[in-house]
C-alpha cells in the first residue's frame, strides 16, 4: 500500500517504444522546427506527437513507425496553425479590421489538392505527401516506406496518375 502523498508506479515504458523515440526524435523535432521556425512551438509539438504514440501504442492502434510519427506531427502542425488562423481572426474582428479581400480564391486549388490527395489509396496518400509535400528524395521515401527505391518510383508513377485523374474529375485543371 502506497503512503499519502506517493503515487503508484505504472508498468515500465516499451522498451520499443523508447528505442522508437530514440531514433525518430531528430527527424520529428527537424521536420516541425523546419515547417514552423520557432523551436518552443517545434518542441511542443513534438511532445504531442510523441504523446499521441504513447496513447496509440497503450490503444494497440496504429502501428507508430518513423513515418506514422512525422503523418502524426505534421497534422499537430497543421492543427496548430489552424489555431492560429482562429485567433488571428477573431482578434481581427475584435479590432474591426477584417480585411475585405477574399482568401478563398487563393486557396480554392490547395483546397481541392488536399480534398483529392485525401481520397487517395493510402500508399499512394503517404508517397505523394512524402515526396511532394514533405519534398523528401526518392531514396528517404523508400526507406520510410520499408519499399525499394524502384518499387517507390513505380508507385510514385501509379499515385501521380491516381491524383490526376482524381483532381481532373472534380473539374480542375492541372493544380
Amino acid at each position: 500500500m502506497s503512503s499519502p502523498g506517493t503515487r503508484a508506479v505504472g508498468p515500465p515504458p516499451d522498451p520499443g517504444l523508447l528505442s522508437l523515440y530514440d531514433r525518430a526524435l531528430p527527424e520529428v523535432y527537424g521536420y516541425l522546427l523546419a515547417r514552423c521556425r520557432s523551436r518552443a512551438v517545434a518542441e511542443d509539438l513534438t511532445g504531442e506527437t510523441f504523446l499521441a504514440a504513447v496513447r496509440a501504442e497503450a490503444a494497440g492502434g496504429a502501428p507508430t513507425t518513423v513515418a506514422w510519427l512525422i503523418g502524426t506531427a505534421r497534422h499537430k502542425l497543421v492543427d496548430h496553425w489552424r489555431r492560429l488562423e482562429r485567433e488571428e481572426r477573431g482578434l481581427r474582428l475584435l479590432h474591426g479590421t477584417d480585411e475585405v479581400e477574399d482568401p478563398w480564391d487563393a486557396e480554392l486549388d490547395a483546397l481541392r489538392s488536399q480534398q483529392v490527395l485525401d481520397a487517395l489509396a493510402p500508399q499512394h496518400r503517404a508517397a505523394l505527401t512524402l515526396r511532394y509535400v514533405d519534398d523528401l528524395p526518392v531514396p528517404r521515401v523508400a526507406a520510410l516506406l520499408g519499399r525499394t527505391v524502384h518499387a517507390t518510383e513505380a508507385l510514385l508513377v501509379r499515385a501521380r496518375t491516381a491524383f490526376r485523374r482524381a483532381y481532373e474529375s472534380t473539374g480542375g485543371g492541372a493544380p
